[in-house]
């Protein structure tokens, strides 16, 4: 019997537990985990396109400096953020890697429209190529957005739900900051980067 008991005690723990919603906390969190790191991965991958974007452009219009170094300076602003997991349970934190990531899309939008004065550059395939690049890359940031945004609406719920707030009171669960956006369509619609339709240079 004094062998039996302290397993019944642990089964009778891990079935309240799970009725509390523990399990669930914990599987919501992992899902946000994983949401997470889709998001830093293809952030990631935008940033490996830029220094060879920037070259690209530089060589057609070395004299957008201004442009250019505005997105230099938003990529390396942008890298002095770790974006650990950790970053999720600080709103602050997360906030200013939101504005940061806005700030090298707003750039990136500014040296897309600087583009736009110099068909040559718009026509040259290394440059197309990279735009293509880069244009997925928005697609796919789009899309993990998405999915860590839909992850933490899970997750808040149950932090917020009863009984399973209880549990996310006894265990530390918070809830976690959230992608805001000025427009909310901005979400799910990425920025604009298609010059197939290239207009007349302008007069001289």
């Amino acid at each position: 019997m004094n062998r039996l008991f302290p397993a019944l005690v642990l089964a009778l723990a891990a079935s309240l537990l799970g009725g509390c919603g523990y399990n669930q906390l914990q599987s919501t969190d992992e899902q946000i985990k994983a949401a997470w790191a889709e998001v830093i991965n293809q952030y990631q991958r935008r940033a490996d396109l830029i220094p060879n974007l920037v070259n690209t452009v530089k060589g057609f219009a070395a004299q957008e400096k201004d442009v250019l170094l505005g997105v230099t300076e938003a990529r390396s602003k942008v890298g002095t953020i770790q974006a650990t997991p950790e970053l999720l349970n600080d709103p602050q934190a997360f906030s200013r890697f939101q504005q940061a990531q806005g700030e090298l899309s707003s750039a990136l939008s500014r040296l897309m429209v600087v583009v736009e004065r110099y068909p040559d550059l718009k026509s040259n395939q290394n440059f197309r190529d990279l735009q293509a690049q880069l244009e997925g890359t928005e697609n796919r940031i789009t899309v993990a957005r998405n999915r860590y945004i839909k992850a933490v609406q899970e997750y808040n719920v149950v932090v917020r739900s009863f009984p399973s707030n209880l549990t996310a009171m006894l265990f530390g669960f918070k809830e976690k900051p959230q992608f805001t956006v000025e427009d909310e369509k901005a979400v799910s619609k990425p920025p604009t980067v298609d010059f197939s339709a290239p207009k007349p240079a302008p007069a001289k």
